[in-house]
């Protein structure tokens, strides 16, 4: 699976509220899918159906603990979805530093203009 397939999995997987926060739950410690379904009005079914999209998006792994199957956050994918934010960060920062320059020279600008303008109106006062 390339980079832009496994994004897209990875932020599809991310778009379900509840999904956020088994996410959210799992980054604190690893857990059960007994203890993740503890909190919420649904089936064990319905929770193993979302770990399974976080688990193909690459999100989570499932380890054998003796009898336990524990749920793992896999972290390094938030590398890969921070490294896609900030290159378009970046570029968002640089744009926004390019309009606060070219604001800053069409205020000096104006201000220049002022200025000029003041100083005629003092000269033809004067004379």
């Amino acid at each position: 699976m390339d980079e832009q397939d496994r994004l897209s999995r990875v932020f599809a997987a991310l778009a379900d509220p509840t999904r956020r926060d088994l996410v959210a739950r799992l980054a604190a410690a690893d857990a059960t899918v007994g203890e993740l379904a503890a909190p919420y009005d649904v089936s064990l079914q319905a929770v193993s159906k979302h770990l399974k999209v976080l688990e193909d998006a690459g999100l989570v792994s499932r380890s054998r603990d003796a009898q336990r199957r524990p749920v793992h956050l896999e972290a390094e994918v938030f590398d890969l979805m921070t490294k896609w934010i900030e290159r378009y960060r970046q570029q968002a920062e640089e744009r926004f530093r390019r309009l606060d320059d070219l604001l800053d020279r069409m205020q000096h600008q104006q201000t220049e203009t002022r200025t000029e303008t003041e100083t005629d109106q003092q000269r033809e006062d004067a004379s």
